[in-house]
C-alpha cells in the first residue's frame, strides 16, 4: 500500500509564494505519475499538476501554469508543488495524488493513491 502525505500548507496573502511537499512511503514505484489537485468548499475536485518518473514531462491546469511549478526528487520519494503570485481563488485542500496512467492525466480516477490534503488559504 502506498501512503502519501502532505506538508506546507498555510494561510498567506495574495501575491505570497508557498511550496507544498508530499511525501510517498509503503509500496510507491519512482516510475508512478504523481500529481497535484485541489478541492474548493462546495467545489469538485480539480487538476493542478503533474509529474512524470522522468521530471521532464509535466503538465499543468490553464489557471495554474505560469504560476505553479511541479518537480520532484525520486531519490526522497517526494513531489514539490511550487506555488507563486498566489492569488484568494487558489484557496482550497490541495491533495497530492499518485499512479497515474500519464503525467497528461488529468481526472481524479486516473490516480490510485491519495494523501489526506493540506490547507492552503490565500487573503485578500
Amino acid at each position: 500500500q502506498v501512503q502519501l502525505v502532505e506538508s506546507g500548507g498555510g494561510f498567506v496573502q495574495a501575491g505570497d509564494s508557498l511550496r507544498l511537499s508530499c511525501a510517498a512511503s509503503g509500496g510507491f514505484d519512482n516510475r508512478y505519475v504523481l500529481g497535484w489537485f485541489r478541492q474548493a468548499p462546495g467545489k469538485e475536485r480539480e487538476f493542478v499538476a503533474a509529474i512524470g518518473w522522468s521530471r521532464y514531462n509535466t503538465n499543468y491546469a490553464g489557471s495554474t501554469k505560469d504560476r505553479f511549478t511541479i518537480s520532484r526528487d525520486n531519490a526522497k520519494k517526494t513531489v514539490y508543488l511550487q506555488m507563486s503570485s498566489l492569488k484568494p481563488e487558489d484557496t482550497a485542500v490541495y491533495y497530492c495524488a499518485a499512479g497515474g496512467i500519464t503525467w497528461l492525466a488529468v481526472l481524479p480516477s486516473n490516480y490510485n493513491y491519495w494523501g489526506q490534503g493540506t490547507q492552503v488559504t490565500v487573503s485578500s
